[in-house]
């Protein structure tokens, strides 16, 4: 039998003051969850100066789409097939200790490209590498990430939770890409590395200064749900047993697939579209691109944080029809002729985007078991993220065939995932 620490979870206080009375701001009365939620808001910002140093650098050193897309096919590929392993990890241990060491070796690695930019000897190589185990890495931290909400607040709380979680992360892709984009042109890449090297540092202290309680080893449950003794079992045989508890979950077993297609098509086109129509098409400005990606996070926002304040019934039939928004869209892209025309299309799909995202978190926190949680949302990021790595390099190659062709295409597949969801019946009536 393993013991592992957990994060004590302080539900909202009854005497909670001021503005925490408000529905949306009771989570953040929460002291370990306000701490999660100032170091990982940080934490988000700084990873745009990534980004766009990254995508910046690259573009004025090979001038080509697929380079850049094969760099975040490299990061793509262990972070897809490490997340099963994060998933059990996570229900195993703390998912604080997991995200600790996450954001450790991240800070260590971006710092180190930071002084490889600075010194003048970075390479491609390099950047594979380190994208490689940067890669690997979140892998770990994510699937943690989603496991600590659900630990830190009652599930009462989790719409309003994830709302702030993924609100600010918005926020922070509003002003992020912005602010990267302008450090990038000014002073250069080895600048922004540096702040998201920090921004890890930053994060990691905030984890350490949560208050933690040692509790006895996690229970195992059987099919029924009932309380079972804890049983030592094998990580391949854990992965199987997360499997099996989201194949018996008829909503999960029909959502999984279409998450997977959805992301595949908005991947590529997002992270190397877009960095292919500043450079290429708009003007050839780094800012080009910060502004597209920050009207992209700051629509989404406003998504976000009215899915904390709206509880809606047919949510089945509204993530539907926000798919279907969603391809037409990215498809419109395909026509905009500047700055200004791509950003209100942006617009409209990130608020969309933020929407859901927050939909069907607390859903997946809420409904999911508490020792099966690591594992589902795992499974539900390797849906996400598995096809990133087809999806980049994909795009990579389009953007330098031509970017109607990238935009259109995939916009035209999510409308067919979305036709295909409508006659799902497990899918329309998902209330």
């Amino acid at each position: 039998m393993e013991e592992y620490t957990t994060i004590q979870q302080d539900t909202t206080q009854p005497n909670a003051r001021g503005i925490f009375r408000l529905p949306l701001l009771q989570p953040l009365a929460n002291r370990n969850f306000r701490l999660l939620w100032i170091g990982e808001s940080v934490s988000v910002f700084g990873n745009f100066f990534y980004m766009i140093a990254l995508a910046w650098i690259v573009l004025e050193e090979t001038g080509s789409g697929l380079a850049l897309g094969t760099i975040m096919m490299a990061a793509a590929i262990p972070r897809a097939l490490f997340m099963p392993f994060g998933g059990v990890l996570s229900d195993r241990m703390s998912p604080r200790l997991v995200m600790l060491a996450s954001n450790i070796l991240c800070a260590i690695l971006v710092g180190l490209l930071s002084f490889l930019i600075f010194s003048g000897t970075v390479a491609l190589w390099h950047m594979y590498l380190l994208s490689i185990i940067g890669g690997a890495a979140s892998a770990f931290f994510l699937p943690a990430m989603m496991t600590m909400v659900p630990r830190l607040v009652s599930k009462d709380k989790l719409e309003p939770s994830n709302s702030l979680v993924i609100g600010a992360q918005q926020i922070s892709g509003l002003f992020g890409p912005v602010a990267a984009g302008f450090i990038v042109a000014a002073v250069g890449g080895a600048a922004a590395m540096g702040i998201d090297a920090a921004t890890f540092v930053f994060a990691t202290f905030t984890l350490l200064l949560m208050r933690s309680v040692n509790i006895k080893t996690r229970p195992a449950h059987s099919d029924d749900g009932s309380a079972q003794p804890a049983e030592s079992k094998g990580t391949f045989a854990e992965i199987r047993d997360g499997l099996k508890y989201a194949w018996g979950n008829p909503l999960l077993r029909a959502m999984v697939p279409a998450i997977a297609v959805i992301n595949f098509c908005i991947v590529g086109p997002i992270d190397i579209g877009l960095a292919s129509l500043a450079h290429d098409y708009f003007g050839g400005e780094a800012s080009d691109l910060g502004i597209m990606l920050s009207v992209f996070g700051g629509s989404a926002v406003l998504g976000a944080l009215l899915a904390g304040l709206i509880k809606v019934r047919r949510r089945g039939i509204i993530a539907i029809i926000i798919m279907a928004v969603e391809g037409i869209g990215l498809g419109m892209l395909s026509l905009a002729q500047d700055v200004l025309q791509a950003s209100l299309f942006l617009g409209v799909m990130g608020a969309l985007m933020g929407y859901i995202n927050v939909m069907l978190i607390a859903w997946l926190q809420g409904t999911t078991r508490a020792d099966m949680l690591g594992r589902v949302m795992s499974l539900v990021m390797f849906a996400s993220m598995g096809l990133q790595p087809v999806s980049l390099a994909l795009a990579g190659w389009l953007v330098d065939v031509g970017h109607v062709y990238m935009f259109v295409g995939a916009g035209s597949l999510i409308l067919i995932t979305s036709f295909f969801m409508m006659k799902s019946q497990t899918i329309r009536t998902f209330e």
